[in-house]
């Protein structure tokens, strides 16, 4: 009965995906977009109320199966850690402090500028990670995607995928060619655990030098999978939980997770 009831959705997923998948990864210049970015355009504009293909509480209904989605991504997540565990402990602290800067970027510059314009809570999900797949996981089972925080994480979460890789191309351009960082650095910095935002800006930073083509793109993949690999529990038991006690000190609102169903 409820496969019956949700058939819509299901079909219209099904459908999305396979035209997203025929159109393939796309390149312009150092630009470079991904079938992510199709599916979301496309379910955005199946999903606008005027157009009244999809129900306000069809959408609820999606909300809720995301939660399934979710479960699977992070199980596969978490089947890649184990592989690469040796690559893990011989990394460099270079790498490992990387960490480090992904958390004190969003925190220090996100939380302040989020507070300052508005957001509550929302502001959590938003700021305390640079918001992809396993960040969305982690809100999702501790708040929920129907939260202020779950909210906010889908909403850097989107803007990551529709504007991230061209703001990351241009900036390590930039900033490559100001010649302030050795490219091995711009390199580990471009490695944030997006593939798209990677791809983007190693481009950027190749095109400045060249002749480091073979170590930048190296160490790129090196610092994307150790993000990929240390950045969940990073984010689970570090910046998470900073996040809350920061946002709590300014704003005196008390943050409780979801309950148990």
């Amino acid at each position: 009965m409820d496969l019956i009831k949700n058939f819509k959705i299901h079909a219209l997923a099904l459908i999305i995906v396979i035209l997203a998948e025929l159109i393939g990864v796309q390149k312009f210049g150092l630009v470079v977009l991904l079938p992510l970015l199709y599916a979301l355009v496309m379910g955005a504009i199946v999903s606008f109320p005027r157009w009244n293909l999809i129900k306000v509480p069809e959408m609820e209904r999606a909300g809720k199966m995301l939660s399934v989605g979710v479960l699977l991504l992070i199980t596969k997540i978490a089947l890649g850690i184990g592989p690469n565990l040796g690559m893990l402990m011989n990394s460099g602290l270079a790498l490992i402090m990387q960490e480090f800067g992904h958390f004190f970027g969003t925190l220090i510059f996100g939380l302040p500028v989020a507070l300052l314009v508005g957001m509550k809570r929302e502001a959590i999900g938003a700021c305390y990670s640079i918001d992809r797949e396993p960040n969305v996981a982690i809100i999702s089972e501790r708040f929920g995607l129907d939260s202020p925080e779950g909210r906010g994480v889908m909403g850097m979460y989107v803007c990551g995928t529709v504007f991230g890789a061209l703001w990351v191309s241009l900036l390590a351009g930039v900033i490559a060619g100001l010649g302030i960082f050795h490219p091995h650095s711009l390199a580990m910095g471009a490695g944030i655990g997006s593939a798209s935002m990677m791809a983007a800006s190693t481009s950027s930073i190749i095109a400045v030098h060249p002749e480091w083509e073979e170590t930048v793109r190296a160490y790129a993949a090196a610092a994307n999978l150790l993000t990929s690999v240390l950045g969940i529990y990073f984010a689970l038991f570090i910046s998470l939980p900073v996040t809350i006690k920061v946002y709590e000190f300014f704003t005196r609102d008390k943050v409780e997770p979801k309950k148990a169903d």
